[in-house]
């Protein structure tokens, strides 16, 4: 059973959540919160499995509370899903930095808001492929970065897996387009961010393209 909390500003916005994941099977709705502050102490209390996560919210946006909630020992269990829009571009970047496990936006299909939250239940990162693009044409768009040179260590499976992950790509479908087992896929993205010393999966994503890996367009 996937335990989750739902923070939206909006009691309409949030209802709505609510009753599509209490109706749903295998997810227990554990509380909800109305601003950040909120969600915080709901998330010390009932420590949730996973945080479905506003940005914009009076008293302490969804940002802040992200941060503490990541930086929080109590919360040591609990994975942040991020739910924003086209027009939150740098609220993205943001959440990233603050420790947010993935990203959604608000007109995605219940089956694909519930498969999110699967996914980043099992401690798997997530990033919608739409925000995904997005922040590949920002990262195309920036003056042009050097190769980086000499050999980065990596097989070429895990040079497949991180042109996947560049793809926006979650592990489970990495694993269906590579015909992997999807533990071995994991094991793959972990090697990947400990050998390129790098944070997260968007950090993988840069990297991809900064690299030469993949190139902006391509699929």
């Amino acid at each position: 059973m996937i335990r989750v909390a739902v923070v939206d500003d909006q009691e309409l916005v949030r209802s709505g959540f609510v009753v599509l994941l209490g109706s749903s099977d295998g997810i227990e709705v554990v509380g909800e919160a109305g601003d950040g502050a909120e969600a915080w102490e709901l998330c010390r209390r009932k420590a949730p499995d996973v945080v479905l996560m506003d940005v914009r919210m009076p008293r302490m946006d969804g940002l802040e509370a992200t941060r503490r909630i990541v930086a929080d020992p109590r919360c040591a269990r609990t994975h942040v899903l991020v739910l924003t829009t086209f027009d939150d571009d740098e609220l993205v970047h943001e959440a990233l930095r603050a420790g947010a496990s993935g990203f959604l936006l608000k007109d995605t299909r219940p089956t694909q808001l519930l498969e999110a939250i699967a996914v980043v239940a099992a401690g798997d990162a997530l990033l919608a492929p739409s925000i995904t693009r997005r922040l590949i044409a920002q990262f195309a768009a920036l003056p042009s970065h050097p190769t980086r040179s000499g050999d980065d260590g990596l097989t070429d499976r895990e040079r497949e897996v991180l042109v996947a992950v560049a793809r926006g790509l979650s592990n489970q479908e990495i694993a269906d387009a590579l015909h992997m087992g999807y533990g071995t896929v994991k094991t793959h993205v972990s090697h990947l961010l400990t050998k390129l010393a790098l944070r997260d999966r968007a950090q993988l994503v840069m990297h991809a393209y900064e690299s030469g890996l993949s190139v902006p367009g391509s699929r």
